[in-house]
């Protein structure tokens, strides 16, 4: 599983790609209004509507707006009311009954049409809305009688009816006024309720092109009618996955720009820093911001594109920077803005717009980092995004560049997020168990550090070692594909302990001999040699360092012996095989940056012990010492191989010659020269 792990990390990272890529066809035509259509004459391939602009369904929205259609309640029971009335005046003698059948047929007529007290003031609509029975029914306002117009109607038929008759004799004015009353009623909440759903629910589309119709010609003009045309075909053919061919199709194109941004990815970390190869965690966390990007891009541009400008991809740029080198960060993260190019419509200025903005974080962030400087980040930002943005407008116009103040708002609002989340790296650091860039960055600060100036003073030939050590083993890194930054620090910190009693290690000493071990026995010289990793290893615990830095103070030594007193014990008699007072309680190395440290460490320690330094007597100890450390199963557990550690010793070997490389010797003047 160890040998395919790599495989099945890109495997996986590829189906979840290929789960959240939106699932549609990819729109064949780019064109902008102004402009000649330069691809084939296209006719409809199949019948679609016309969406309207933004702007005709606005005015559409604020036309409506005027116009408030009201709505009125039947009173089903005012006009039984008033039929018995009319009945009882009858029996009471009040009223004839050939007029009270004439005022019976008038008054069920006006109550049929319905009868409103008066008309809304303001209100000019040329129809009404009537809800009987919980239905709304649409009637002329013409059709529709107030109290008013209903007597004057009943008054002239009564008249008409009964001529050469005074009507006041025949019906009682305040009687007939009294059999009119309103049994419609304004119902003022409907009425608002139905205005405000005929304002939002405005039809999206005006007509339909159907199957065969021209579209556009070779060459002609795009239009704005034209322009709409397209942009309603561009939508049908999204919505319904292009027509051209199945949804298997479109997965599988799916799945072949996945497999070729992988690709990509992978040779990118092959030919850039292929160690990232060999570390799996670091690996998933390129592989896991890769994914942060395109599952943004996907869903953004499925649910929400307008809003894909305000996503701060640039702060990716960062999370890399923190544990990676700049040059793997940069080309990783502009990999993982490859998608902007493929998945939404506008992708190619938005790709730009942040590739800018994450090249110019990378250099400022640095130098930014601290305290309210970082908000300095914003405005660099900003102005990234602005300046492609507007370069961008001023190509699509052909004109002066327009910068629309809702697209400043979410360049504004992309700014003050990528500093808002660069705080989440430290999830990533504990996640990961990683150390940032920064972190380790200060921990080489030898100037700063309160650590490292501790031991220059107590241990100051210590820490010349461990200065020397750092320089050695950065450089074999680079050779192998290791961190350098990393095994740096590893090895300024790997002797800390010696803080502890530093006159028990000769290299604090002025003179050669080491007047500290003259009185003890060997075995109780190799004890207060080996504590100084437990000592050291306690101290990183005290001062907080991170596990993986205490991990190289744990591992420089491995499980070593103290081979002088080792030595010296069998020398006075001392059986052999009692080993363990002289072996180091420490751990084998197990990463290839601990491996470098081991080598670099005991190889510059034994080399201040050579009388001539020649590239034969440089190679000869080097070969010697780390091969003893292999043929001692030093390097059992590391993950290095026998080719890379044959790269370690060649770099380490070129080191030691630049180091203690042979100096002029100047000649002795024959005569005394005066001074002028």
């Amino acid at each position: 599983m160890r040998k395919y792990r790599i495989l099945i990390a890109f495997a996986v990272a590829a189906i979840a790609m290929l789960l959240v890529f939106p699932v549609k066809g990819k729109f064949l035509y780019k064109y902008q209004k102004g402009r000649p259509w330069m691809y084939e004459t296209l006719v409809a391939p199949m019948d679609f509507p016309i969406l309207k602009t933004n702007a005709e369904i606005l005015a559409e929205k604020e036309a409506k707006a005027t116009e408030v259609v009201p709505c009125y309640e039947l009173l089903g029971n005012v006009a039984g009311a008033k039929m018995d009335a009319l009945g009882q005046m009858v029996a009471e003698g009040n009223l004839d009954a050939a007029v009270a059948d004439t005022l019976s047929s008038l008054l069920s007529a006006c109550y049929d049409s319905g009868v409103v007290a008066d008309f809304e003031t303001g209100n000019n609509a040329e129809v009404i809305l009537i809800k009987r029975d919980k239905r709304l029914a649409q009637t002329p306002a013409s059709d529709i009688y107030t109290v008013a117009s209903a007597l004057t109607r009943i008054r002239s038929e009564m008249a008409f009816r009964f001529s050469g008759t005074e009507l006041d004799s025949i019906v009682d004015a305040d009687r007939l006024a009294s059999l009119v009353a309103p049994n419609l009623v304004f119902d003022e909440t409907t009425t608002q309720l139905l205005h405000r759903e005929s304002v939002d629910f405005v039809s999206p589309t005006k007509g339909m092109i159907y199957e065969g119709q021209l579209i556009v010609s070779k060459g002609e003009t795009v239009t704005a009618d034209i322009a709409q045309l397209l942009d309603s075909y561009k939508a049908e053919y999204q919505r319904s996955l292009g027509y051209s061919g199945s949804i298997w199709q479109i997965l599988a194109s799916h799945a072949v720009l996945i497999a070729v941004l992988l690709a990509l990815l992978f040779f990118t970390i092959l030919f850039v820093e292929r160690g990232i190869l060999l570390d799996f965690r670091r690996l998933i966390f390129i592989l896991l911001i890769d994914f942060i990007a395109f599952l943004a891009c996907s869903l953004i541009t499925q649910y929400a594109e307008p809003l894909l400008m305000i996503f701060p991809f640039a702060v990716l740029i960062l999370y890399l920077s923190a544990f990676f080198d700049k040059p793997i960060s940069a080309t990783v993260y502009i990999i993982a803005l490859l998608p902007l190019l493929v998945i939404p419509e506008e992708g190619v200025q938005l790709f730009f717009m942040n590739a800018l903005a994450g090249g110019i974080l990378l250099l400022t962030h640095q130098k930014f980092s601290r305290g309210w400087l970082q908000f300095v980040n914003i405005a660099f930002v900003f102005f990234s995004l602005l300046l492609v943005y507007s370069a961008f407008n001023y190509l699509s116009d052909g004109q002066q560049s327009v910068v629309h103040r809702f697209d400043i708002a979410k360049m504004a609002a992309n700014a003050v997020l990528t500093v808002f989340f660069y705080p989440l790296v430290h999830i990533f650091e504990r996640a990961f168990s990683f150390v940032s860039y920064n972190r380790l960055w200060d921990m080489t600060d030898t100037n700063s550090n309160r650590l490292l100036r501790e031991l220059s003073s107590k241990a100051p030939g210590t820490f010349q070692h461990s200065l020397q050590v750092a320089n050695i083993a950065e450089e074999a890194a680079r050779k192998v594909g290791a961190d350098p930054m990393l095994v740096r620090v590893g090895a300024l910190y790997h002797d800390i302990g010696k803080m502890e009693n530093p006159s028990c290690f000769i290299e604090n000493l002025s003179g050669a001999d080491n007047a500290y071990h003259k009185n003890l026995s060997p075995e109780e010289s190799a004890r207060y040699i080996i504590s100084h990793v437990d000592d050291g290893v306690s101290l990183a615990r005290k001062e907080g360092l991170p596990d993986i830095v205490t991990d190289f103070i744990r591992s420089h030594h491995g499980r070593s012996r103290t081979g002088y007193f080792y030595v010296q014990y069998c020398n006075n008699g001392g059986d052999p095989a009692n080993t363990a007072p002289f072996t180091y309680n420490g751990i084998l190395p197990k990463t290839k940056e601990q491996a470098i440290l081991m080598a670099a460490d005991s190889v510059e320690a034994a080399s201040r012990s050579l009388k001539e330094y020649n590239p034969e007597s440089i190679s000869e100890l080097v070969e010697r010492i780390v091969d003893g450390k292999i043929t001692d199963g030093q390097f059992a557990e590391a993950d290095i191989s026998i080719a890379e550690i044959g790269q370690v010793k060649e770099s380490i070997k070129a080191s030691l010659l630049q180091i203690y490389h042979g100096r002029i010797s100047y000649p002795k003047a024959k005569t005394e020269v005066k001074a002028e």
